[in-house]
């Protein structure tokens, strides 16, 4: 465990890592659970062109509870819980990049910034054909004019058998986008992902700690590390935010609608919805963001402190 500032950090080399993943499981699948809804909305709203639908968050919140109900704002989550495998594949590479980084570098930003790079590398090859599928189901309901892939019409009407209704679903989609582009179609918008997700990661981290740094050396000594990290979490959420969002939002397009060009999405984009478009989503992303950010800070450090070897536990004082 090395000291930054106020705030101690436990490294992978302190961990128990039997209890480690058998916990993170666990807290990976409440953390997507919580914001899957503000993910949906977020992702219609990037795909709409202009106002055509939602005239913002709220709005989109409203309507899709309104015409679909609460299942609405969950429509792809099962298939999506699937990226539980991409979540541990993240949490270990990033500890264990960060352990390799710390031979070379005794710099926390340095160490937090490839290592979160390196973690989502891995992360996203794992999640996109996932987030594909994911994506077009979300597009069903209200924002199924939206999308190259509908439904058929017996797995709309299947209403009321649930289970076989939501496996049915996300064959179907499967099918659609095999039929149509191949394996490839799962990995669309990959190159838009990596270059979305790796930055968002690499800044995240870095910020994390620095917010966290910032706060500790401005709140009472008596203030716990765990409500300093908490605070610092959303706020490290809401920069990476804010700077990678137009990515994000060329990402989606490229997904839904089945663009090939990144650049040429770019342009045509700007040319028919002006800059403004590139903060489409951002504050459904936002409001997504900043639950999850708490949720996994929170959840990630007390995670790593109940997973602490048993021969440290009595030695570590927060």
């Amino acid at each position: 465990m090395h000291q930054k500032g106020a705030i101690q950090i436990i490294e992978w080399e302190d961990l128990d890592k039997r209890k480690f993943y058998s916990l993170g499981v666990f807290m990976t699948l409440t953390t997507r659970a919580t914001v899957y809804p503000a993910s949906l909305v977020r992702t219609r709203l990037q795909v709409q062109k202009g106002k055509a639908l939602y005239s913002g968050t709220f709005d989109a919140f409203c309507k899709i509870l309104r015409v679909e109900g609460v299942r609405g704002l969950y429509r792809g989550f099962m298939v999506n819980t699937f990226t539980l495998v991409s979540g541990q594949a993240y949490i270990t590479t990033y500890e264990l990049v960060r352990k390799y980084v710390s031979h070379y570098s005794p710099s926390n930003t340095v160490k937090s910034l490839v290592a979160g790079g390196a973690a989502s590398l891995v992360a996203q090859t794992i999640t996109v054909p996932i987030d594909v599928v994911s994506q077009h189901l979300m597009m069903q309901g209200q924002g199924e004019q939206l999308t190259r892939f509908k439904l058929k019409p017996k797995m709309m009407l299947a209403r009321t058998k649930k289970s076989r209704m939501t496996f049915g679903q996300t064959r179907d989609i499967t099918v659609q986008i095999f039929a149509a582009d191949g394996f490839k179609g799962f990995y669309r918008g990959y190159v838009a992902s990596l270059l979305t997700y790796i930055p968002n990661s690499a800044l995240w981290w870095p910020f994390y700690h620095f917010y966290a740094e910032q706060l500790s050396l401005l709140a009472p000594s008596e203030c716990p590390h765990l409500i300093l990290q908490a605070l610092a979490g959303p706020m490290a959420a809401a920069t990476a935010s804010t700077i990678t969002n137009p990515m994000d939002v060329v990402r989606a397009r490229v997904q839904v609608e089945g663009r090939s060009s990144i650049v040429e999405t770019f342009k045509q984009l700007l040319a028919e919805e002006g800059v403004w478009v590139m903060t489409k989503g951002l504050s459904a992303r936002i409001m997504s963001s900043t639950p999850t950010s708490v949720l996994i800070v929170v959840g990630y450090e007390t995670l790593k402190r109940l997973s602490l070897r048993a021969e440290l536990v009595e030695s570590r004082h927060w």
